[in-house]
């Protein structure tokens, strides 16, 4: 049995200048510290302001359709609406037409609050937009929503 080959620093730097996913990662999170940073005074995390964001529907959207948008599983979903139901942020309630299922409502303290977050996320985002200046920060979103 031959012994596997050591990976090389070489295959590291690599790795770190090609590999989507390691880029996506790290991008992912120096986003969400800046805008962490930037929604702390409200109470709010950057997960918290796009879970809201995704509640501000026309009808109330199930848990489902939710944890659909935002990929991710539902029971992650439902840990991450537990503090902003305490909060009286959202309010979890049986589906009318089927309930066994659970619906999703922003309430009003709940669209206040995200009244009060929407200039915060423009300003920080026309900031972000401007660090891409030199980019198409619209062809970026539309590759990685062709990810998601």
């Amino acid at each position: 049995m031959s012994k596997p080959a050591d990976i090389t620093f070489d295959t590291t730097v690599h790795v770190y200048n090609h590999c989507l996913c390691f880029a996506a990662q790290r991008a992912a999170r120096a986003l969400a510290r800046r805008f962490d940073e930037a929604l702390a005074p409200l109470g709010l995390t950057s997960g918290q302001f796009s879970l809201l964001t995704s509640l501000n529907r026309p009808a109330p959207p199930s848990i489902g359709a939710v944890a659909d948008l935002l990929v991710m599983d539902r029971t992650t979903l439902t840990a991450n609406l537990k503090p902003l139901e305490r909060r009286g942020l959202v309010k979890i309630g049986i589906d009318p037409a089927d309930r066994r299922s659970r619906r999703l409502t922003l309430t009003r303290a709940g669209r206040t609050l995200l009244r009060s977050a929407m200039p915060v996320w423009k300003r920080t985002h026309a900031e972000i937009d401007g660090r891409l200046a030199r980019t198409d920060p619209g062809a970026l979103r539309t590759g990685l929503r062709l990810l998601a």
